[in-house]
């Protein structure tokens, strides 16, 4: 199988996030690829393919222009102003309560801050997501992995893995967060229904749901949406994530949300995750992006399921069994000893290969 890497996202390199206001040590570090990559060379079926440059346009196509603007200015502006940080995030966020009352038309009007502490509340979801001075680069990065891995299966692969870093799931079209800061599952996906004309479905495994990729597609009939995570009463990103949130519109239908409970081990989520193949089965269309994370397994720090490294195995296995061809891009996954290992037993999984 071949996957896709690079080594700009050691670029996004923060040590610290904040957690309910206090500073604890970054989850989302380059430790997380470096033990996927590791663990893909000493199981020696997998080949790196360097990703290629897609420029900006892809990106315009799913997100605001103005959040790519401001991830492109925001530390430059940082080290104009000689502000003394290691990291950027907002203190200020333009909540719904502040506009209550007030006409659409009116909030819709109100101009995006000159201060960069202005700004990064504007383009942000919250305050555990770090900028730092690579971040950008590194998040141009992801999206070339994640695009090169799509170009991979249109031209006839049958399963590639695309090692992004940053994640992208909780970035929305014109919104940063969640360690994600541009969404590079929709971007490949938006790119292969473009370019096939096919409907497209996005599987989402990450322990927290992906709000920025239904988001995207709420209200388009050309992505199905379906997301296997934590119940969103008990787990980030708190808002969004139940099961009444079926898409809008044009894309009334096409997003399915299966939220589970506490500790749900892996015969509770694989039969989850039959309804949703199930689902996915029952429309059109050759190609599945899945967005993978590996924080549902049950030592990750952030998570609250209980997945094992055998269920991961069973997982991909039996997403590969759906017949379709699959673009496999990284998301979450923190406990850094296992995550190679649940890696490999994934994508081995896929590729209807035993347990390593």
């Amino acid at each position: 199988m071949q996957f896709v890497h690079t080594e700009r996202h050691r670029a996004h390199d923060p040590k610290v996030e904040t957690y309910l206001g206090l500073p604890i040590p970054a989850n989302e570090v380059p430790a997380r690829a470096d033990a996927i990559v590791a663990a893909l060379a000493a199981d020696g079926g997998f080949e790196l393919t360097p990703p290629t440059d897609h420029g900006t346009a892809p990106i315009l196509a799913v997100h605001d222009a103005g959040l790519l603007r401001f991830l492109e200015a925001a530390w430059p502006e940082v080290e104009r102003q000689r502000l003394s940080r290691e990291f950027l995030v907002a203190d200020t966020y333009p909540t719904r309560s502040m506009f209550a009352g007030m006409s659409d038309a009116l909030v819709a009007a109100r101009p995006e801050p000159v201060a960069i502490g202005g700004r990064v509340g504007w383009w942000g979801l919250d305050s555990s997501n770090p900028l730092v001075a690579g971040s950008y680069d590194a998040a141009r990065g992801a999206v070339d992995v994640a695009l090169t891995a799509a170009d991979l299966v249109l031209g006839g692969e049958t399963v590639t893995y695309g090692l992004c870093r940053p994640p992208g799931h909780h970035a929305a079209a014109a919104m940063a967060g969640g360690y994600c800061f541009f969404n590079n599952a929709a971007i490949a996906a938006h790119a292969i229904a473009e370019s096939t004309g096919e409907r497209v479905a996005i599987l989402d495994v990450d322990v927290h749901h992906g709000n920025g990729t239904q988001q995207i597609f709420w209200r388009r009939s050309d992505v199905l949406y379906a997301s296997l995570h934590a119940d969103p009463r008990r787990l980030y990103p708190f808002f969004l994530g139940h099961a009444d949130e079926v898409g809008e519109g044009p894309g009334a239908g096409t997003n399915l949300n299966l939220p589970q409970p506490l500790r749900a081990d892996d015969a509770t989520y694989l039969a989850d995750l039959d309804r949703a193949l199930e689902w996915i089965d029952a429309s059109a269309g050759s190609i599945v992006v899945v967005s993978l994370g590996f924080d549902t397994y049950e030592r990750d720090p952030i998570g609250d399921l209980a997945l094992t490294t055998a269920g991961y195995h069973e997982m991909g296995r039996r997403v590969g069994a759906l017949g379709r061809r699959l673009v496999i891009l990284q998301e979450g996954g923190y406990f850094v000893p296992d995550l190679g290992a649940n890696c490999v037993a994934w994508l081995r999984g896929a590729a209807g290969q035993p347990p390593a």
